[in-house]
């Protein structure tokens, strides 16, 4: 995103707004565990104290059609982070998938006053009983589909009592520091701010990046690197996701979605590593 950009104006500069016309977007088939991430984002860039302007603005031009859970995905963990499979508010409209006798049908449910303008240029049918139940039923079968849980009893004070744990050591030895998981994230979002000035000196721009806990430049301050080794980048982004995230925003970090699973290269599951943890902890 570029903040802003200067133009040389004889000994001075003009300044302009990177972005001038916010972009509008819709976003179809997010997913119910993609709608919470989104909502956990809306507290940090749209916060009562501190608000992102960029943000804000593409946020409120924003259509959002959800698309519930029919199915779940082997690193799926959404249903024990209350963020699934089925999306309760934060969009405009959302389908749900289901046949009924031989008919493939969508449930719609309203979001929106957008929501609502949108239905109405689409042929629609008075929902049924039985359409809820199959739909209800279809819910609880992708709950029960997921393996995968995190238990968040406690898991703020447990992760915070033990940043000496064994098992730091142990997955920094797998640990690569690609920063895959927090690029997967949905909600990560670790920036930098990079300036940039053409070979006339009659130009520059300000432009913010993705960054990741991960990468040595992050935690680079005066006087050198905060966190030098694999073990310190990996403890800071668990436990900032699952438990200073609660002081900051009032709520987890993570929305059990299992990207960071998904892609990580040598296969670390925070599941497994939480899991590991609790079970040998000092709380």
């Amino acid at each position: 995103l570029r903040l802003w950009h200067a133009e040389r104006r004889g000994s001075s500069f003009k300044l302009t707004d990177g972005e001038t016309t916010p972009k509008t977007y819709a976003f179809i088939g997010v997913r119910p565990c993609e709608i919470q991430a989104i909502r956990i984002q809306d507290r940090v860039f749209r916060g009562d104290q501190f608000k992102d302007k960029h943000y804000d603005q593409t946020r409120s031009r924003t259509f959002i059609l959800a698309v519930n859970c029919g199915r779940a995905n082997e690193t799926c963990f959404c249903n024990s982070m209350n963020s699934g499979p089925r999306a309760t508010e934060a969009y405009d409209l959302a389908l749900t998938e289901f046949f009924s006798n031989g008919r493939h049908l969508f449930l719609v449910d309203l979001g929106s006053e957008n929501g609502r303008k949108t239905l109405n240029s689409v042929v629609t049918y008075d929902v049924k009983p039985k359409h809820l139940e199959i739909c209800q039923q279809q819910y609880k079968d992708t709950c029960s589909q997921m393996a995968r849980k995190i238990n968040v009893e406690n898991l703020r004070e447990t992760l915070l009592a033990n940043p000496n744990h064994p098992r730091w050591e142990e997955v920094a030895e797998r640990c690569l520091s690609c920063a895959n998981c927090t690029m997967a994230c949905p909600t990560c979002f670790c920036t930098t701010v990079e300036d940039t000035t053409d070979l006339t000196g009659n130009h520059t721009e300000r432009w913010r990046r993705w960054d990741s806990c991960f990468t040595m430049d992050f935690s680079y301050v005066a006087g050198g690197n905060i966190r030098k080794s694999t073990k310190s980048r990996y403890r800071q982004w668990i436990t900032h996701k699952l438990a200073t995230w609660h002081d900051q925003f009032d709520t987890t970090g993570c929305v059990g979605c299992g990207r960071c699973i998904t892609w990580c290269p040598v296969g670390i599951d925070i599941t497994e590593e939480v899991a590991a943890i609790q079970k040998s902890s000092t709380v």
